[in-house]
């Protein structure tokens, strides 16, 4: 059960009371448009927090503090959730119930939380530049790295391709070259504006009393002349218009991703029976295209697919051989159309089912999971919880999976092959 409580206008509390876990945690999110202007902004700024504060001055310091704490950890939040971009920490500590007779932990976590956000070290009206610096090479190591992961990279191409004329296409780390050209004073400046004006996010999953995690709370964003600036709701795609992509690199696997829309997202009455239909048709080794495109025609080395539910998007990813492209493209489509003829067995809609329900009954397995899919669920717009979620499942039939498959339209395609001689 989720306690919701505003502690001042723009800022949510969300607690989930569990007394099962020996860990407790507690996240806070400022919460903005996803814009490309200031997206590596808001990738940098938790890293840098993290970097040292006026008390605890380098990474030692914090660490020796957060040892104190019963070894409790802090680390970034950088998310993308629909047209959303969110920013902040992520801490984890032990409950209080599980400390010596006399000691707490939640409050003084959440003191520190507090010196985390206000209090960081800043030299002549910016950041720490050395702390800039360093975070800045260690923000454009994740992201070109991510360049080695050619499935990575080729979904990437394709999401930026096919949402050109959407945010969904924006990257959630920003781009190297906006990250290159941060300098610690403007970063400052982002950071005091963003604090007055975002929407904030604080979400809490243990065992003490709501009541008591807000009054705990109260002074983390005491002292801030707030600006509150509500943001839109959350939209599905926006379309920039369709493409069919090929770029060549030096690869020895080639990857085929095929992007389609579906009016259909998370916050919409079919979503249960969306998500289904994507899971029979590629997510899973029980799927149609693992079943039929790598297993039965060998026409692939991996396949899959994944429904990005906030924006509408079902986005199919297969490793091929160069010249199997043609053919991988014709069986993938035979297998939509498949469904969108009803052609859906009864052994494929409840192996998709129990894999969905096996996943749900994980988000009560840890704190972390619980945080994860509460919080982005709110920001995303979708109201059911996981008890809601698994009985829509559960009522799914084959002709509403086919139904959703008929939906689905195919929009951008990206093939990354070997570069010719």
């Amino acid at each position: 059960m989720i306690e919701t409580i505003q502690l001042q206008p723009g800022v949510t509390l969300r607690c989930c009371a569990d007394t099962r876990f020996k860990q407790g945690c507690l996240s806070f999110q400022l919460v903005r448009p996803m814009d490309g202007a200031e997206a590596a902004l808001n990738a940098l700024i938790p890293a840098v927090l993290l970097r040292g504060t006026r008390v605890h001055r380098d990474l030692r310091a914090i660490t020796l503090r957060l040892d104190e704490l019963y070894g409790a950890s802090v680390g970034t939040l950088v998310r993308r959730v629909g047209d959303y971009q969110t920013t902040g920490l992520y801490c984890s500590f032990v409950e209080d119930r599980f400390c010596l007779p006399g000691d707490r932990v939640l409050a003084p976590m959440a003191d520190f939380l507090r010196e985390l956000l206000l209090e960081p070290l800043t030299e002549k009206g910016g950041f720490s530049p050395a702390f800039v610096e360093s975070e800045k090479k260690n923000l454009i190591s994740t992201i070109e790295s991510e360049r080695n992961d050619k499935r990575a990279y080729a979904m990437e191409k394709l999401f930026k391709t096919m949402c050109r004329g959407d945010s969904y296409g924006i990257s959630r780390l920003g781009e190297k070259e906006d990250v290159a050209k941060v300098d610690p004073d403007g970063l400052y400046a982002h950071y005091r504006r963003i604090l007055q004006e975002s929407p904030v996010e604080i979400f809490y999953v243990g065992s003490a009393p709501a009541k008591e995690v807000a009054r705990l709370l109260e002074p983390v964003l005491a002292g801030i002349d707030r600006d509150f600036r509500p943001l839109l709701p959350q939209t599905g795609f926006h379309d920039g218009g369709g493409s069919n992509l090929t770029e060549e690199m030096d690869v020895a696997q080639g990857k085929l991703c095929m992007g389609y829309v579906t009016p259909v997202t998370n916050r919409d009455p079919e979503f249960a029976a969306a998500q289904v239909m994507n899971t029979v048709f590629g997510a899973g080794m029980t799927s149609k295209l693992f079943m039929n495109v790598r297993e039965k025609y060998s026409l692939c080395y991996a396949i899959g697919s994944g429904y990005y539910a906030s924006k509408g998007i079902v986005a199919v990813s297969a490793g091929i051989d160069f010249d199997k492209e043609a053919q991988t493209r014709a069986e993938i489509a035979r297998q939509l159309d498949a469904m969108r003829n009803g052609e859906i067995t009864q052994q494929e809609l409840n192996a998709a089912k129990e894999a969905l329900l096996s996943a749900l009954r994980g988000t009560h397995d840890s704190p972390g999971s619980i945080e994860s899919y509460y919080a982005t669920g709110a920001l995303s717009g979708m109201h059911m919880n996981p008890v809601q979620y698994m009985d829509a499942i559960r009522a799914v039939t084959a002709e509403q999976v086919a139904a959703e498959a008929r939906r689905l339209k195919l929009h951008t395609t990206y093939f990354l092959k070997g570069a010719t001689e």
